[in-house]
């Protein structure tokens, strides 16, 4: 399996290794490269499941990134593991500035601004956005009024931008991330290639060196 630990983490365990690897972003990276590189697919599905999976990352939906990447996997016939594996783009170090050249961007398309002015921060409208729809689930079952001044707030100033705004910079970033993987992953596959050719007419010459010797 490519995802399954030998050791199961306890949270806080998770939460510093998923801020911080154990042996550093950069040793995460090159654990990432080596499985793109061993995958038992074409250059070409590989490096399309890329995008998928580094495309997924530029859309809000935070927790279905997996989910994303792998349904766009599948419509654009990439490889799925591939694109599993592009989703760790996105970690602690890259969100934030994906983020933000996402919403400027949705709010250049559309037109609107983010109001600064208002008196909750960017963080704060998050959880009055988990605050409002918690509180109009409860009204279901109680006699209080729903009020979704929160999440309609949310809806305009950061969650519709974002999801307009990641679409451009999501496919440049896909895009860079297939050219760069397609002749990474050829080459490498050439190259085992040529080593497993080899290997087989070593194995071959040494079998007629052995007829040979066996002869009268």
């Amino acid at each position: 399996m490519v995802f399954k630990r030998r050791e199961k983490l306890k949270p806080l365990q998770w939460l510093a290794q998923s801020l911080w690897p154990k042996r550093g972003w950069g040793r995460a990276a090159q654990y990432l490269k080596h499985r793109l590189h061993r995958l038992p697919d074409t250059p070409h599905k590989i490096a399309r499941g890329v995008f998928a999976g580094v495309f997924a990352v530029f859309t809000p939906f935070f927790g279905l990134h997996f989910v994303i990447a792998f349904l766009l996997a599948k419509l654009m016939r990439g490889n799925v593991i591939a694109a599993l594996l592009a989703t760790f783009v996105g970690n602690p170090l890259t969100y934030v500035p994906i983020g933000v050249i996402s919403m400027k961007m949705g709010h250049f398309l559309l037109g609107t601004t983010f109001d600064h002015h208002h008196e909750r921060s960017f963080t704060g409208k998050f959880f009055d956005a988990a605050d409002d729809f918690w509180r109009n689930f409860l009204a279901l079952f109680t006699d209080r009024d729903a009020n979704w001044d929160a999440l309609i707030r949310f809806w305009h100033e950061i969650f519709l931008p974002y999801l307009v705004g990641g679409i451009i910079p999501g496919i440049i970033a896909g895009t860079v991330a297939y050219y760069v993987i397609l002749p990474m992953v050829t080459v490498y596959q050439n190259r085992r290639r040529g080593k497993l050719k080899a290997k087989l007419e070593e194995l071959r010459r040494k079998k007629q060196a052995q007829k040979a010797a066996q002869k009268p």
